[in-house]
């Protein structure tokens, strides 16, 4: 017990040296972070959580290039872009995730907000269905992929194939985790804190394994389940705090 205690204890003071706002200028959320409106948080976290993997100064820089693109209106771009407007996104490319991916998002994005009424309520009813995240991502991955887009598929993780989610993840984490700190934005209600899931990635993995949080050899859905129990104990009301911890361990500590 005294051997947790005091992992519980040295994991609390990185959450509290990692969830700062400096932390903001060298993470994807400072994209969203550019936006007042509601709606443009939502739709920027969203398409910045996309594509997060790979160099984090590539994804930051590609993510604001994204944002120009959509003439730093993103909502508005959604909802409106004509084709030709929609045509420019073809030159976009961030590893594999090109111009047609895209597109695909953006129309995926003007039918949830114009027929289902925008990404909160998608995922706060998909979190109704069973009260989890994974009912929520599971619900997601259906609507978005309403219109046909098989290209596209590799590009959301399906929670229901054993995928680790690690990118909507974090994205459900700045949207819903109401952060003391002013790191994570807290703007939806219907998924609380205490629900949220780990974003697990090789860094929070490997940080998360060699500290005995986590058994499970690979990085998937059912790793997600186990590391995010090992941490409500730590935490039953903020989990997903120590997400900061384990990340800034991994990423900037060499851990």
């Amino acid at each position: 017990m005294e051997k947790i205690a005091d992992l519980k204890d040295f994991l609390d003071e990185k959450v509290e040296e990692y969830n700062q706002p400096e932390f903001i200028e060298t993470d994807p959320i400072q994209v969203p972070k550019q936006f007042i409106e509601k709606e443009n948080i939502e739709i920027a976290g969203f398409l910045a959580a996309t594509i997060a993997w790979g160099n984090r100064s590539a994804i930051i820089k590609n993510a604001l290039r994204l944002m120009a693109l959509l003439d730093d209106q993103p909502h508005d771009f959604v909802l409106n872009a004509s084709e030709k407007e929609l045509d420019r996104l073809q030159k976009f490319v961030h590893r594999t995730f090109n111009g047609d991916d895209c597109i695909y998002f953006i129309r995926s994005l003007r039918n949830i907000y114009k027929n289902h009424n925008g990404l909160q309520a998608i995922f706060e009813r998909g979190f109704q269905q069973e009260q989890t995240v994974k009912s929520a991502l599971a619900h997601f991955h259906s609507v978005f992929f309403e219109t046909e887009g098989e290209r596209t598929r590799k590009h959301i993780s399906n929670v229901t194939k054993g995928a680790s989610a690690k990118r909507l993840n974090m994205y459900l984490r700045w949207m819903c985790r109401n952060d003391k700190s002013g790191v994570d934005f807290g703007l939806w209600k219907g998924i609380p804190q205490s629900a949220l899931m780990l974003p697990l990635d090789v860094h929070t993995g490997n940080v998360g394994r060699k500290l005995g949080l986590l058994q499970r050899k690979s990085n998937d859905w059912k790793a997600v389940e186990e590391i995010t129990s090992t941490l409500r104990e730590f935490d039953p009301d903020d989990p997903i705090k120590y997400d900061f911890a384990l990340f800034g361990l991994g990423v900037f500590e060499k851990f």
